[in-house]
């Protein structure tokens, strides 16, 4: 007698995605979740995203709740915007909020799973709750290590309220049936504190296909033309630590004569206006801040630069990161100049893609600047190797399959 094998190639799902910053590719914020959610009702399930406003995203509403559908994915939006320029009760205020009105609609949604996406880490109440009363499980997923994070950051320095975020998080995670990371330094540290959960790691993607179409419709300022161009995107805030970027154009301005390098801020954040300050105190021409500038028309600015940047303030929890600018740029086959310990710094280092410098040493990300903007093949063999990586780590469509298949287990 053959032993009877199942298959869940054919079950289709009802998923429900708690995630608080939703966008698609038309705002400047993180598309992770709408990427994956487009490929997964192209293979049949059924998806509802409960969200709410951000000003990085191309979300918007005026009603209190709003209902949307974005490609077959149902959006359920609840108007309690987060804005990272509020202050922290404000946001810890919204965030309670935007979990009391989730709840509501998770609880009448149906669903076979839950992904409750993370931060901020209140996206789990309403997955746990459901849990207890409707007897859905959910998949907890970690994009911010919280609040290991504000700890080391200074956010939070109370002892007694760092001990009920700890045992918050510890509740999230054990009650799931499965904790993805974004990135395997996340993965590393919650399997050191909890070893006994399933975890796996589903990093930040690249989206190949959207940096090999160039914008038609949009076209660099006459000022980028010609010029060598080093990219910063995305958040401008503390943890960014950009100042690093301001601090190296001084470096360049004293030391290089008639460089054709130009570096450009696309983004925005609480310490965009002490940077744009700083320039204009040290007339740094060559430095250019253009706000937030869609996804589509920023495909262009990737492509068109030699090399991106990426920094951030000197914090272990920080060299965890999987930040998006990254797998941008391996996605259009740009190198990164960057300043973590963690995993990316590893990762370059064994994939030559891209250079590794020292936390707050202007000379050394400058010489840096100034080495790819001279040297044509460098840039050339670091670029093919970025694109190589692409395709092999960090392919959308292969990511996308594998959660959705892990996911087909637990359920």
């Amino acid at each position: 007698m053959h032993k009877r094998h199942t298959t869940f190639i054919n079950y289709k799902m009802n998923i429900t995605i708690v995630y608080q910053y939703f966008g698609t590719p038309k705002g400047s914020w993180s598309t992770r979740i709408y990427e994956l959610s487009r490929r997964w009702v192209g293979e049949g399930h059924e998806l509802t995203v409960i969200t709410s406003p951000y000003p990085k995203s191309d979300i918007k509403t005026s009603k209190f709740i709003e209902y949307l559908e974005i490609e077959g994915i149902k959006v359920i939006v609840i108007n309690t915007p987060d804005n990272n320029k509020k202050s922290i009760a404000n946001r810890i205020y919204n965030s309670l909020l935007f979990s009391v009105f989730s709840t509501y609609y998770l609880l009448k949604t149906p669903s076979d799973i839950v992904i409750a996406s993370s931060g901020p880490i209140t996206v789990g109440i309403p997955a746990l709750i459901n849990k207890i009363f409707n007897r859905i499980n959910y998949v907890f997923e970690v994009r911010d290590l919280w609040p290991r994070g504000a700890q080391e950051l200074g956010l939070i320095k109370k002892k007694l309220l760092l001990k009920i975020g700890f045992w918050i998080e510890k509740i999230f995670y054990e009650k799931s049936v499965l904790v993805v990371t974004a990135s395997v330094g996340q993965q590393l540290d919650i399997i050191n504190r909890f070893p006994f959960l399933k975890t796996i790691n589903v990093s930040n993607a690249c989206d190949i296909k959207m940096f090999e179409t160039v914008n038609e419709n949009y076209k660099l300022p006459h000022w980028a033309l010609g010029k060598s161009i080093f990219l910063h995107t995305g958040s401008i805030g503390l943890m960014n630590d950009c100042i690093q970027i301001i601090d190296a154009a001084k470096w360049i301005k004293s030391n290089v004569k008639n460089s054709n390098i130009l570096i450009v801020f696309i983004g925005d954040g609480s310490e965009r206006l002490n940077l744009e300050n700083a320039v204009e105190e040290n007339n740094i021409e060559f430095v250019k801040f253009l706000g937030l500038v869609p996804k589509i028309e920023l495909v262009n600015w990737v492509n068109a630069c030699s090399a991106t940047l990426l920094t951030s303030a000197n914090f272990p929890v920080l060299d965890t990161i999987s930040p998006n600018k990254l797998f941008d740029s391996f996605a259009a086959g740009k190198p990164i100049i960057q300043t973590t310990e963690g995993w990316i710094k590893e990762f370059i280092t064994n994939e030559e893609c891209g250079i590794n410098v020292k936390n707050s040493n202007p000379k050394e990300m400058g010489n840096s600047i100034l080495k790819l903007s001279l040297d044509d093949d460098y840039v050339s063999y670091l670029s093919k190797n970025a694109k190589r990586v692409a395709f092999e780590y960090f392919d959308r469509n292969k990511l996308a399959k594998y959660y959705i298949d892990e996911i087909l287990k637990v359920v």
